[in-house]
């Protein structure tokens, strides 16, 4: 595992199944820009479904100013009253 630079901030985006993956991708090219890196959380198969559709959308963006994207699959646990839930974490960052 990779640790990141002390200079490097991390811009965090909680995914819903009814994010627009066009905003979604703008907004991670935007951070990626800004010299940040993203994690992308989401719960459930609609908002893993739209986090995996705007990786594309933002590899679309920043391709033109000569960078690529490396994604990073984890999974992470949150406690809610309900009780535990699982969920997919994305980190996305750029070469």
């Amino acid at each position: 595992m990779q640790t990141q630079p002390a200079s490097v901030k991390e811009k965090e985006f909680r995914v819903k199944s009814v994010t627009p993956p066009p905003e979604l991708g703008s907004a991670i090219a935007h951070a990626i820009k800004s010299g940040n890196q993203v994690v992308l959380r989401a719960v459930g198969a609609g908002a893993i479904n739209q986090a995996v559709k705007a990786i594309p959308i933002a590899q679309s963006f920043v391709s033109s100013f000569g960078t690529k994207l490396i994604e990073e699959i984890t999974f992470f646990r949150s406690k809610t009253p309900e009780g535990e839930i699982l969920g997919i974490a994305i980190r996305v960052m750029g070469t």
